[in-house]
């Protein structure tokens, strides 16, 4: 039986889309699950030149083991509230995105 999608995840026909709220300026980088189900991505770089979106990306791929340029920030490239788009097959993008869930919630 497939693991149910987390809350912040949606399967799209190229891939998937992540929402995410970015914490720049913090004083570790680490990708945690938030109390009610959200994604929290949490980078020492500050939130300048978009030195803080390029933290995020590197802490998604570094997380999940993929490569960076299958990630973009579609949406809120200048605010903490961010979507990410991954782009690959959705079916296993999402399963390993499951997968780690289940080891980190």
């Amino acid at each position: 039986m497939p693991l149910t999608d987390p809350a912040f995840l949606r399967r799209l026909p190229d891939g998937l889309a992540l929402q995410l709220r970015a914490q720049p300026g913090a004083r570790r980088t680490a990708l945690e699950l938030t109390p009610e189900g959200g994604l929290k991505a949490a980078v020492t770089a500050p939130p300048e030149d978009g030195k803080a979106n390029a933290a995020v990306i590197a802490l998604l791929a570094e997380t999940w083991r993929l490569p960076k340029s299958t990630f973009d920030v579609v949406r809120g490239t200048a605010a903490r509230d961010k979507t990410v788009k991954v782009v690959g097959d959705a079916a296993s993008l999402a399963g390993r995105i499951a997968e780690w869930v289940s080891k980190h919630g």
